[in-house]
């Protein structure tokens, strides 16, 4: 546990929290963009995964995977990206958290790079065939994506990365050693058989990623 706290009052405002871990340095604050430079624009060409957070009208939140071939999220100028839908659950949490709230944060990982990019903004629900037409992957085109409307963009540094080793192969978790997700959902809603629930999810990895 941290002791980072001891001795000091506990944080229950901005002043407070400021108070706490002391002015932000000049360097943090201007590495903040407003816009996405040829280094932002490089290395999202470069990712082949993101998180999205995004969250409701009420102010429940919710953070979500989206991963393709590297570059798939386009950049189509430098204050404007289309992350591009493709076959899921159909929950649609982040469409419906949209609608309500515009205000989004993503976080893109470039394999064997400890540094990550975030881009804070505003986004949109896109259907727009000339922006999404060029997206098609495996002759599936999307017919709707996220346009996220850039207003910060900034590159964090390493250590979360670095403190977890995500890279390092020695330190990956054998898959035997984990449940599938098909036994996982089969024994926490109790309404399908577990190796039916495995069969259905074997075979949506292998023929409905697209």
């Amino acid at each position: 546990m941290s002791n980072q706290g001891a001795g000091k009052p506990p944080v229950k405002s901005q002043e407070d929290l400021r108070a706490h871990f002391g002015q932000v340095s000049a360097l943090a604050e201007k590495k903040v963009l407003n816009h996405l430079d040829r280094f932002c624009r490089d290395f999202i060409a470069l990712s082949p995964f993101l998180v999205v957070a995004t969250s409701d009208g009420n102010g429940h939140a919710d953070a979500s995977p989206r991963g393709d071939a590297p570059g798939f999220v386009s950049v189509i100028d430098d204050k404007t990206l289309l992350i591009p839908d493709r076959r899921g659950n159909n929950r649609v949490d982040t469409f419906g958290n949209i609608l309500a709230s515009p205000g989004i944060g993503l976080v893109f990982l470039v394999p064997g790079i400890n540094e990550t990019l975030r881009v804070n903004g505003k986004a949109e629900i896109s259907q727009e065939p000339d922006l999404l037409t060029p997206l098609t992957v495996q002759n599936v085109t999307p017919i709707i994506g996220l346009k996220v409307h850039v207003e910060e963009a900034y590159f964090h540094c390493g250590k979360a990365l670095m403190r977890s080793k995500l890279w390092n192969p020695a330190v990956q978790v054998e898959r035997h050693s984990f449940p599938t997700l098909g036994r996982i959902i089969a024994e926490q809603t109790a309404t399908i058989g577990v190796e039916t629930a495995e069969k259905a999810m074997e075979e949506a990895y292998r023929t409905r990623l697209y």
